[in-house]
């Protein structure tokens, strides 16, 4: 099958969804005339005006609840309308991991867009961190709209920031300015450094960065404090070592650990806490189905637990 390219608008209710994608489909660069889908998975004040736009080959369809979220009523309404192309305008209150389980093996994220209320949604984020953290995660671009002159930006910033390092962060501000974040996040720990040392407090943050690019650092020592986990299937010389982050909530705790090749793996236990020195790679891992980042340790010592047993981002 061909594959269809997915434009994904995420946000809460209110939030300017629907005025982008308005403002997008109304301009001659992004429609030109190709068969598109608008997948409206909640609906607000603000209406489409189709008529408005250089060309109307654009069919809208409701998911009003998430038994509606299935692969193949998307691919119905695919080959129902001739889409070559789908626009989804997500529900807020709906988990992203619902829809992207739900997507056919042809529907390709092109883009995803992530809008959000500045003078609401740090209260969002106070009740719903969840749902934030959802849709914060994945985003390419995050927008904040409704933004007051002289508002203070940072608290914003952070809060992107906390989530993801890659996002990109734009303010809309209320006269209709609109500014890209510029604000420089230098990583707490020296990644030029002989030896890259973690500190216990920036576990989470290296964690993240290192997925989000593990290319930089390729051949460098890192060096940390985590926790063993070992079972009967790992091999004598391997072990997996991390720490237990979490992300949101208690709910989202998860073990973030990296296999680590070392020949005396085999005295470790699960739950054993150790200070490791190692080499950093990335390839095909004996203990990996696939392509990973791994350790070769230069030296590992037991040691005595941090204080702070499950590493967070803030």
């Amino acid at each position: 099958m061909k594959d269809i390219p997915v434009y994904l608008f995420t946000g809460f209710l209110e939030a300017g969804k629907t005025k982008f994608i308005n403002e997008t489909l109304g301009d001659e660069r992004f429609n030109a005339g190709e068969k598109t889908l608008l997948l409206l998975c909640e609906t607000g004040i603000e209406e489409y005006d189709i008529a408005s736009y250089p060309y109307q080959n654009v069919y809208i369809r409701e998911i009003s609840n998430k038994s509606e979220l299935t692969r193949d009523n998307l691919t119905r309404l695919t080959k129902e309308t001739s889409a070559v192309r789908v626009i989804i305008e997500y529900n807020g209150m709906w988990e992203l991991k619902e829809l992207f389980a739900a997507l056919p093996k042809n529907f390709i994220i092109s883009q995803e867009f992530c809008f959000a209320d500045s003078n609401t949604i740090l209260s969002y984020n106070q009740n719903m961190r969840q749902l934030v953290f959802d849709k914060f995660s994945t985003a390419e671009l995050i927008v904040f709209n409704r933004v007051k002159e002289n508002a203070d930006i940072m608290p914003l910033h952070k809060l992107v920031r906390a989530i993801s390092r890659r996002a990109d962060i734009a303010y809309e501000y209320e006269s209709g300015y609109v500014k890209y974040d510029d604000i420089e996040d230098p990583l707490p720990f020296d990644i030029d450094a002989k030896t890259v040392v973690i500190e216990d407090k920036d576990y989470a943050l290296w964690f993240q960065d290192m997925m989000n690019d593990m290319g930089k650092y390729v051949s460098k020592t890192i060096k940390f404090k985590g926790v063993v986990a070992r079972d009967q299937s790992t091999a004598d010389d391997v072990f997996v070592v991390g720490r237990h982050i979490m992300t949101c909530c208690a709910d989202d705790i998860q073990y973030c650990g990296i296999a680590c090749d070392w020949k005396g793996a085999v005295t470790l236990k699960t739950n054993d806490w150790v200070i490791v020195t190692a080499e950093f790679s990335v390839g095909n891992h004996k203990l990996y189905r696939s392509k990973g980042p791994y350790l070769t340790a230069v030296s590992v010592a037991k040691t005595s637990p941090p204080e702070e047993m499950v590493a967070t981002f803030y």
